[in-house]
């Protein structure tokens, strides 16, 4: 077997599980999507829309929460999808592809790129009209769905190329983030607002005190999510400030760690049992080590470890699930691509996200102010570009906060999944013209197109 280097442990690996992961979850998406279509379109499409009316309630003594189950899946547990999204995005600006404005600027302006232009188409189409509050839905990346795109490609595609489109769809989680806190966003409770920030200040205390379980943070969490419930502010926006708080520095480093780990197991009793080890000295020693554990792998990473497939195999799913389904057939449903909120929709996410992307990044390059990395033309660029049109899960969210006639809703989710199809295809086309050299070689691949000669 060949032996693993640092390089292949400590880079190729996390990469390409993550990415295996993304690949995954976009074909469990899909699987979901299609499935709420043909349930919406079947015979039994009456218990489809009846399925998501469901009162559910939770009660303790005086105290009742009740709202339809479609209502608990987009305000409960997308809180959980969202609080991951925070997570990658505080990595990401620690020690990620946004933790240096050299490795930022592109990424970051390709981004503010995709979001700004997609909205101007949207509203020079419905200026005017109520219909205007739309223009947040076509400013979204789905990355599970643009990633498992780019994926069928195979070696095709640089590795540095999967890393770009990664980072920009972290940053379009975070503009889309502040979209939804700032615009969309109904009346201000303000005590509910105080008591909110009140559980979110404790949360940081404990950081700086160097609490570093995560029983505690997911008690706050609850609490902060029923103010936010309260508050008129999104409560989904909970999750992404709650995983801000959370711990994400070793406190120790490796060549500690490596010396610590090493004089235990030199101490390590050797005595051998056959069903749990009872001996009271080899006990201790498997605490110690535990303890060591817990010193370097930080809360943020055990957190993000143990949601992260939570969230992309059950609630990303579900959630589709649970919005995707469009009857094409009832009256609610308008099949005319030309209506603004459709069309708006369609240009802003297949052209505006197209233009957007390259223009800013092509600007902010002759401009000095960002780089290509080596190995990355503007073709590929471009190429991205068309896949990020696949706004999906977060324009769905979007759509919800939106709108409020049904009719608008159907209209925006029929130009979603028109504009998120088109995309894909015209994304995995350009970029299978455009990227004919295959790399057969992960690591030459990767040091080639990050310029590590």
């Amino acid at each position: 077997m060949k032996k693993q280097t640092p390089f292949d442990l400590y880079l190729l690996q996390p990469i390409r599980k993550f990415l295996d992961a993304k690949l995954l979850s976009s074909g469990l998406l899909l699987l979901a999507t299609i499935t709420a279509l043909i349930w919406a379109n079947s015979a039994y499409a009456a218990s489809y829309f009846a399925l998501w009316k469901t009162e559910v309630s939770f009660q303790i003594g005086n105290f009742v929460l009740s709202d339809t189950l479609g209502h608990w899946i987009n305000d409960g547990l997308m809180v959980i999808f969202f609080f991951v999204i925070g997570l990658e995005i505080k990595r990401e600006f620690m020690v990620g592809e946004l933790s240096s404005f050299k490795k930022a600027s592109l990424p970051m302006l390709a981004a503010l790129g995709g979001m700004v232009v997609p909205a101007i188409f949207y509203i020079i189409l419905n200026a005017g009209t109520d219909s205007i509050s739309g223009w947040g839905i076509p400013m979204a990346t789905d990355i599970a769905f643009a990633l498992g795109a780019l994926m069928l490609l195979g070696n095709r595609v640089p590795l540095a190329l999967k890393v770009f489109l990664l980072a920009l769809a972290v940053v379009d989680d975070l503009g889309a983030i502040l979209v939804i806190a700032i615009f969309y966003t109904e009346q201000i409770s303000t005590a509910s607002l105080i008591t909110a920030f009140v559980f979110l200040g404790i949360s940081l205390v404990l950081n700086a005190m160097g609490v570093r379980r995560t029983w505690p943070y997911a008690l706050l969490g609850l609490f902060l999510w029923l103010a936010f419930l309260q508050s008129g502010v999104h409560a989904t926006i909970a999750g992404v400030l709650m995983a801000f708080t959370i711990p994400s520095r070793a406190k120790i480093g490796a060549e500690e760690f490596k010396n610590e780990t090493y004089y235990l197991l030199e101490q390590f009793p050797e005595k051998e049992f056959q069903i749990m080890c009872t001996d009271e000295n080899q006990y201790r020693t498997i605490e110690e080590l535990k303890y060591l554990l817990n010193k370097i792998n930080t809360p943020l990473q055990r957190l993000e470890h143990a949601l992260q497939p939570v969230a992309s195999y059950f609630i990303i799913p579900v959630f589709a699930l649970a919005n995707a389904g469009v009857n094409f057939t009832s009256s609610e449903a308008n099949i005319d691509f030309l209506n603004p909120i459709t069309l708006g929709i369609i240009l802003g996410l297949v052209v505006g996200k197209q233009l957007g992307i390259t223009l800013f990044s092509y600007l902010g390059v002759k401009a000095g102010i960002a780089f290509l990395p080596s190995g990355i033309t503007f073709k590929h660029i471009y190429g991205v570009s068309c896949l990020a049109g696949i706004g999906f899960t977060m324009s769905l969210f979007i759509t919800n906060l939106a709108f409020v006639n049904p009719v608008y809703i159907e209209e925006a989710k029929i130009g979603i999944l028109s504009a998120s199809l088109l995309s894909a295809i015209i994304g995995i086309i350009t970029l299978s013209l455009t990227t004919d050299k295959e790399c057969t070689d992960e690591k030459v691949c990767l040091m080639e197109n990050t310029g590590n000669h």
